[in-house]
């Protein structure tokens, strides 16, 4: 079962998010917070596996609230939900370790696919988030793009394809190897580039 804790200041959001996760058998709303104060405070005493996070909240935003939740249980995982207007908070987000990024109208499938897969270890994220985030990369981008070297072949197959977006399920399935397998590239591929997380390795993959 699938521990969640919903983090939105609107509560018609956080009863359409509750609706939606109930009606799985696999999903358990452990909790509901308003802020980022009380977030914190309920990730601490509640312990959910993931952190279904809004960025903008009056009082503590998403990002401190993750910042600070990540801080005391590294094992959580932050799956921000964003707007079109939050283009300013994802870099913060991510580098406060946010796990994946889904815009808050994405289809009840989507939503529910990206908490099964931050539960299970992989970084979802909607391709439009990552159109934004490698848009304002490359806005910030000074000098040429460090090339990542000292990858297998098979290792550069993989970063190409989360660079596209594609989930452990759908890579493997292209590379028609087991999904074990390509988790252990992507674990591989972390190490080897230092990068915190899924979306830092799609950057790459793009040469940002």
């Amino acid at each position: 079962m699938i521990r969640v804790l919903l983090v939105d200041d609107q509560q018609m959001i956080r009863a359409g998010l509750r609706m939606l996760c109930e009606a799985q058998p696999d999903v358990e709303v452990v909790g509901e917070a308003g802020d980022g104060r009380e977030a914190v405070t309920l990730a601490s005493r509640l312990t959910p596996d993931v952190v279904v996070m809004d960025l903008r909240m009056p009082g503590v935003d998403g990002i401190t609230a993750t910042g600070r939740i990540l801080a005391e249980r590294p094992a959580t995982r932050v799956l921000v939900l964003t707007t079109f207007g939050d283009d300013d908070h994802l870099y913060p987000a991510l580098t406060a370790g946010a796990t994946g990024f889904l815009l808050k109208d994405a289809p009840p499938d989507e939503l529910l696919d990206g908490i099964r897969r931050a539960a299970a270890g992989d970084s979802p994220f909607s391709n439009e988030v990552l159109q934004r985030l490698v848009k304002r990369a490359v806005a910030a981008r000074s000098g040429a793009p460090a090339a990542v070297t000292g990858l297998t072949d098979r290792e550069q197959d993989v970063l190409d394809l989360i660079g596209e977006g594609l989930s452990n399920t759908e890579i493997a399935d292209r590379l028609h190897i087991g999904v074990t397998t390509v988790k252990t590239h992507v674990t591989s591929l972390m190490t080897k580039t230092a990068a915190p997380n899924r979306v830092r390795l799609a950057l790459l993959a793009r040469g940002l």
